[in-house]
């Protein structure tokens, strides 16, 4: 089983993430910030990966540490679960439409964080949402789940729409990543060896 618990325990948050990474789609999420908490479910939706998420933050000052610590736990825990990336398929892509909007999201397991971002928000905020920690959220993400990924949203006015194509993007390009290849089963995909 490709399971991980992770606690990450601070003065600005606490927050517990358990993943099961062949899962069925299954979440319990409570970030107390609402709108990340729908983007994450696109994750687990679109990923078919369970993820159970509870964190109390520091709300009464912003969102951005909630968020970008989630993003921090979350990539601790897919690098947990991963373990030693032997027989996966290790790069995954999407494109994900919705409606006028249009994204793009690709990912290596590669071992090294990397982060290529293009999302042109048209707006500055979903309803009490900063778009800006949407970028915080995948920065955390690659940094401690050690991936390389590239995001762009191609097109879309709506905000909305933008960051959900994102979201479930991302969860579809972690789905074919994360997928075991059984033409490759116990063998890194790496000419190193090693990821």
């Amino acid at each position: 089983m490709r399971t991980a618990e992770v606690v990450r325990n601070t003065n600005e948050t606490k927050i517990k993430v358990a993943i099961n990474l062949d899962g069925t789609g299954k979440q319990s999420l409570n970030t107390g910030v609402p709108f990340l908490d729908h983007m994450i479910d696109q994750i687990v939706r679109h990923g078919l990966i369970d993820i159970d998420i509870t964190c109390d933050g520091d709300l009464h000052i912003d969102d951005h540490h909630t968020v970008e610590d989630v993003g921090i736990t979350l990539g601790q825990a897919f690098a947990k679960a991963v373990g030693d990336k032997k027989g996966i398929l290790r790069y995954g892509h999407a494109y994900v439409p919705l409606d006028e909007a249009l994204s793009r999201v690709v990912i290596d397991f590669s071992g090294r964080p990397g982060l290529e971002y293009n999302i042109p928000f048209t707006r500055s905020h979903i309803g009490r949402f900063d778009v800006d920690l949407t970028r915080e959220f995948f920065q955390g993400f690659v940094n401690h789940a050690l991936v390389t990924l590239h995001i762009d949203n191609l097109k879309g006015f709506n905000a909305h729409h933008q960051a959900e194509t994102v979201f479930k993007a991302f969860g579809r390009a972690l789905r074919m990543a994360l997928t075991e290849d059984p033409r490759n089963a116990g063998v890194v995909p790496s000419t190193k060896g090693v990821l």
